[in-house]
């Protein structure tokens, strides 16, 4: 979260908003669920399915950008701003979430993700009035990207020719809060101006994309791999790394993202455009699983914790899902490289396991930080 805005520590959290975080956070992750949930089925296994929610399959990426990222993006910033009007972005992307989840087809879910857009794009322009600084404009960016993506959506394109723009969302989101923190490193005069051009690069190729011109692969593909250069030389985890504990998780975590995000910009410029099929699967998820997810490992120990109100508790266990999903990620890409499908099926189910394992983890983490804290409250209050 940007420097000056207020931290969730630093004013009481009522009541009703301590209810308020945890239910948008719940229907955040019943995106997840579902979204994993029938991105399995689409690859080939029998898993039940409730009756009428082919929704789950068929909007397999919609509801894990949209009805979980966006939703848990949207909550983080409405966290550390504390307005009341910021809660909308979280509460109407989560709603269109839920909207799909249940079965709703029609402009309904897709209009409340786009307002909820909409209104994270105001958040991110209020951020940026707070604080003027290119960390800002690229999340801004961002934000607008998702709102252009959705809107397209709204009318129609095909979600294959969505998910660039919602590529975006996430890719400047990510590499603005990088950014942001490269402020405690030396100065180095070449990290903003090599990452401006990565920028320009993506906005031609989105502008492309949208005409459907040829060469947007190479734009896209350059733009993806430019930046993961950009974090691979300049991002503070380079230094974090040589850190103990919770900085070395982080840093590792988030290196192994950047390494796959740079796949994923090699594979968009030599595959796209696609809309299904090995090549299709391998660019996506090299970038959504092994980029995105990648984030959400490292800085979920913290993130995490500021939503619920909870302590920070690091345990290495997370290592071990942190591992389980690098190596399930490969052998899901190197089977579709080889065209195996039992392998692709393998390998996705592994990323469902490691994702799974990776929460369970930290919710028993989080449980016991809990415990201990209120515990040393009570003994505090007692006088022992």
């Amino acid at each position: 979260m940007s420097q000056g805005l207020s931290s969730p520590a630093s004013r009481p959290v009522g009541l009703w908003e301590r209810v308020l975080r945890v239910c948008l956070l719940l229907s955040g992750m019943s995106g997840l669920v579902t979204g994993i949930w029938g991105g399995l089925l689409r690859i080939g296994w029998n898993l039940p399915l409730p009756v009428h929610h082919a929704n789950w399959i068929t909007f397999h990426g919609p509801l894990m950008v949209c009805g979980f990222l966006g939703t848990l993006i949207g909550l983080e910033r409405a966290v550390g701003l504390r307005a009341g009007w910021t809660w909308w972005a979280p509460l109407l992307a989560g709603a269109g979430g839920v909207l799909t989840e249940a079965g709703v087809l029609g402009w309904g879910p897709r209009l409340c993700i786009s307002a909820g857009s909409a209104v994270f794009l105001a958040v991110a322009v209020r951020i940026l009035m707070i604080q003027r600084n290119l960390a800002n404009v690229v999340q801004m960016l961002g934000a607008g990207a998702w709102l252009a993506g959705n809107v397209a959506w709204c009318l129609d394109r095909p979600v294959a020719q969505v998910v660039p723009a919602w590529m975006a969302f996430l890719l400047l989101i990510i590499a603005g809060e990088r950014l942001e923190l490269t402020r405690f490193a030396p100065p180095d005069p070449w990290a903003a101006r090599v990452l401006l051009a990565c920028l320009a690069v993506l906005g031609a190729g989105l502008v492309f994309e949208a005409a459907q011109l040829p060469g947007r692969n190479l734009l896209l593909g350059a733009a993806l791999a430019g930046t993961a250069v950009w974090l691979l030389r300049f991002d503070l985890a380079w230094r974090t790394i040589r850190s103990p504990g919770l900085p070395r998780y982080m840093a590792i975590s988030l290196l192994s993202g950047y390494g796959w995000l740079l796949i994923s910009g090699v594979w968009m410029g030599w595959s796209w455009p696609q809309t299904a099929g090995v090549a299709y699967d391998g660019m996506l998820h090299a970038f959504f699983v092994g980029f995105v997810f990648a984030m959400i490992f490292g800085h979920a120990p913290v993130i995490f914790p500021a939503i619920l109100g909870v302590p920070v508790v690091f345990h290495p266990a997370v290592y071990i899902w942190l591992a389980a999903l690098q190596a399930s990620l490969v052998l899901r890409l190197g089977a579709d490289g080889l065209g195996w499908a039992a392998g692709r099926s393998w390998g996705a189910a592994g990323n469902g396991v490691a994702i799974a394992g990776f929460l369970l983890t930290m919710l028993v983490s989080w449980g016991r930080g809990w415990l201990r804290a209120r515990g040393a409250a009570v003994r505090v209050a007692s006088g022992r």
